[in-house]
């Protein structure tokens, strides 16, 4: 099997929530692959160093910057733009607690950018698609909790396993116009979002004891398998989950 499989040139690529965490190292390794990587983020400083990092290794980047939550403004950005061969819909958030102790605020935060505004940049993005022909792939940023439950995880997991839903519907939408739409399910990775979490040992004893492999995941850790999902590799593969996980969903 040639590696030709996971090359990515020749392809452009958006990738949202990109100025950190998972969404910064998928970007990189989209470049190193090959591809003309759009960052997408709402910090312009954080986007705009990121593309002079990937420019100064020899690849492709361009800072959009721009809030995913708006949508109207969001997708009138996408359809002036030449349509992407890959989106990566990563912007995320979390508010971890019990669900007795939510507001209404914090099902709203999660809510508005995990689920609302991840369809409606998948919208977006997969309309540009259509309109030019492109046979492209979307990734949706998923989670293990999206296939599992967790404590003190109620609204964030209600929030992927809605993303889970709506990427198998979807794939299904758009099997006729070949383009392939799937999500990628990591277990606690090592970011700034979750840096506060790891930090109590408590927290990260309990981690560790059900990621069967034994350590937290790395941004890094994530990059192989966004390849995988965007390129000619994956090219039979639609409507499904890749969890990257260390184990955790095995039992």
């Amino acid at each position: 099997m040639s590696m030709d499989l996971f090359s990515l040139k020749g392809k452009r690529a958006l990738v949202t929530g990109a100025g950190r965490g998972i969404g910064l190292a998928i970007s990189k390794g989209f470049a190193q692959a090959g591809a003309e990587v759009t960052l997408c983020a709402r910090s312009q400083a954080e986007i705009d160093a990121a593309v002079r990092d990937i420019q100064a290794q020899g690849g492709q980047a361009q800072a959009l910057v721009a809030d995913v939550t708006d949508i109207a403004a969001f997708q009138t950005l996408v359809a002036e733009l030449p349509a992407f061969d890959i989106l990566v819909n990563n912007a995320g958030t979390n508010r971890p607690g019990p669900l007795m102790e939510a507001t209404l605020q914090d099902y709203d935060v999660v809510m508005s950018l995990n689920v609302r505004a991840a369809i409606f940049v998948a919208q977006a993005v997969a309309r540009k698609m259509m309109d030019e022909g492109v046979q492209g792939s979307i990734i949706n940023t998923s989670s293990q909790m999206g296939h599992v439950g967790g404590l003190n995880r109620t609204l964030y997991c209600a929030s992927k396993w809605a993303i889970e839903g709506f990427t198998k519907a979807f794939a299904i939408e758009m099997a006729p116009h070949k383009i392939r739409v799937n999500t990628i399910c990591p277990t606690f990775i090592e970011t700034p979002m979750t840096q506060h979490l790891l930090a109590d040992k408590a927290v990260m004893d309990n981690v560790l004891s059900r990621i069967k492999l034994g350590r937290v995941g790395q941004p890094e850790d994530i990059v192989g398998g966004a390849i995988y999902l965007a390129s000619r590799a994956s090219a039979l593969v639609t409507g499904s989950a890749l969890l990257i996980d260390g184990g955790w969903t095995a039992d």
